[in-house]
């Protein structure tokens, strides 16, 4: 079997970064407007000044949404269409989850269509859609804790954090400047600013930090059993120790086994034994498109775990061509591995066989 790279993992990074920097940008653009609607402004910081940035920041994170939804489809890993980012709850891939970015991209749709239509439906009408507009930030934060692919992961946590915690503080100051505003009326606006976000990290520290939230979220079987959904799901929960082993070059065994999807593509998975070195056991997962002899890469996975050891390495692959597979690996505790595989797949066996160069550091 010759295994061909291809260009399917540009879409995944595409449509993670994108959904991430939307999710950014929405929470700026919200805070701007609840500040703006409080006609918060300094002899520094005017007050056109806040509505300006606000509407560009609104503009800007729709395009980071189209790219997103553009990116997801295009990729072909998950079974998502065009319809599933606008009809709510319709996908066969997290349903839930997936159905609530639909639910934020139709209230930013309305939100688009309605300021170009605002002379037309009339300001307070305009006004009514632009306020529930802001329900999209929520939304869109739980759908990309539910359904994002980093959601279990530290970075991941922090910008979920600091989103709620700019919020927060925006609502925070709305309601001190509010002054004209009952008393009742500020007081709702502080609970539900301090209700909202504990209601979501409760979810989330019970939901998407926990081991099987993937499974439990509505990912296909068959996709659970790909490279990219194991190493994922199993990010939070493998133990990890910080201390790799030295340089090293061992033979290895192991078996290839094949299985066509009922999308076209071709998951193969190669996994076996080391012997020799640091010893243990490889995974490497592939999700391609079927060429002759071989598979085109459009998503991959890895894992490596030393004999005698609780460390688990997880990746991806970093290198392909023809034979000889590379892929970068690490540990929860941040230990960086690369793994040099030079494989000799026999077709008719699904016998491997081969040697795997080992470096400390990925160098």
């Amino acid at each position: 079997m010759i295994l061909a790279a291809g260009n399917g993992m540009t879409y995944w990074y595409l449509t993670r970064s994108l959904g991430v920097g939307a999710l950014v940008l929405l929470t700026a653009s919200v805070a701007l407007g609840v500040l703006s609607a409080a006609r918060w402004r300094s002899e520094r910081w005017p007050r056109f000044v806040t509505t300006g940035l606000h509407r560009n920041l609104t503009l800007l994170a729709i395009c980071f949404v189209a790219g997103h939804v553009l990116t997801t489809v295009l990729d072909g890993y998950t079974p998502i269409g065009l319809k599933d980012a606008f009809i709510p709850f319709v996908s066969s891939y997290r349903p839930v989850w997936l159905g609530l970015g639909a639910v934020a991209s139709d209230l930013l749709l309305a939100l688009v269509l309605t300021s170009l239509l605002r002379v037309r439906i009339g300001y307070r009408a305009w006004r009514y859609v632009h306020w529930l507009a802001y329900a999209s930030w929520p939304v869109a934060l739980v759908h990309a804790l539910g359904t994002g692919s980093d959601a279990a992961l530290a970075w991941m946590r922090i910008v979920g954090l600091v989103s709620i915690g700019v919020v927060v503080l925006a609502v925070l100051a709305r309601v001190w400047l509010s002054a004209g505003a009952s008393v009742a009326v500020r007081l709702a606006g502080a609970v539900a600013a301090l209700v909202v976000p504990i209601a979501i990290a409760g979810w989330y520290e019970s939901g998407p930090a926990q081991h099987g939230w993937a499974r439990r979220a509505g990912t296909p079987t068959s996709l659970l059993a790909s490279g990219r959904a194991t190493k994922l799901a199993a990010a939070t929960t493998l133990a990890s120790v910080s201390r790799p082993p030295s340089t090293f070059s061992a033979r290895l065994t192991g078996t290839v086994q094949e299985t066509s999807r009922a999308d076209g593509l071709l998951a193969v998975v190669i996994r076996g034994s080391v012997h020799g070195g640091a010893g243990g056991s490889f995974r490497i997962d592939l999700v391609g498109q079927p060429l002759q002899g071989g598979v085109s890469l459009r998503a991959s996975g890895a894992s490596y775990v030393p004999a005698g050891t609780g460390t688990v390495y997880l990746g991806s692959i970093g290198f392909l061509s023809g034979q000889r597979v590379v892929v970068d690996v690490s540990t929860a505790a941040g230990a960086h591995l690369q793994l040099s595989f030079l494989l000799d797949i026999n077709g008719a066996t699904k016998v491997v066989t081969g040697t795997v160069d080992a470096t400390p550091g990925g160098a």
